[in-house]
């Protein structure tokens, strides 16, 4: 008789709910654009930054433990990092240009962002505390506002094209730069869906 073939297991679905889900978003509503934090509700406002600078950009690490962010509180916009209730913040690239749009690896070891350090405005990646900075783009035009993919093979971004923004996507090494939008308007800001 023929061997019978074991039914084709039903992967388990499992739902997850976070009772402690937060918003971060930048806000200037005391005077100056700082870093604050909500319930998904919008409820429990709280600041998380409090000083003379811009801080902008919030970008939580896939862990949920840490925020990198853009601040100019040293002069010029910097990367920061620091805990999800705002204390142990710590610049983690240090350049007279501006760093700005903290993106985080799905695995949290490494965070994209855009700099103009090379005199134009470009997509660099470094480890999460701030060391082995390398750029991605060598583009004439400005690059900016990196976005990973969920699996973390990928980076979307934005280009200034011949004559307006568009959203691109490289591979995580910078190679494969393929232009995804092509129409007269700007487009700007990607961001992956959770299944990529």
């Amino acid at each position: 008789p023929p061997t019978p073939v074991p039914p084709t297991p039903t992967p388990a679905v499992t739902t997850v709910t976070h009772r402690d889900a937060k918003i971060a978003f930048t806000s200037n509503r005391d005077g100056n654009t700082q870093i604050y934090l909500m319930n998904t509700d919008g409820s429990s406002q709280t600041r998380l930054t409090n000083n003379q600078a811009q801080d902008v950009g919030p970008a939580w690490s896939p862990d949920g433990m840490k925020i990198a962010f853009a601040s100019n509180r040293d002069g010029n916009y910097e990367i920061y990092v620091m805990n999800a209730d705002g204390t142990g913040a710590t610049r983690v690239t240090n350049h007279q240009a501006s760093d700005i749009g903290p993106s985080w690896s799905p695995d949290g070891m490494k965070i994209a962002f855009a700099s103009d350090r090379d005199g134009n405005d470009e997509i660099y990646v470094m480890n999460a505390d701030g060391t082995g900075v390398t750029r991605l783009t060598k583009r004439h035009a400005p690059d900016i506002e990196p976005s990973w993919s969920p699996d973390g093979m990928k980076i979307a971004f934005t280009s200034f094209g011949s004559s307006s923004y568009a959203i691109y996507v490289m591979n995580a090494d910078g190679t494969g730069v393929t232009r995804l939008t092509n129409t007269r308007g700007a487009d700007r800001n990607p961001s992956w869906s959770p299944d990529g």
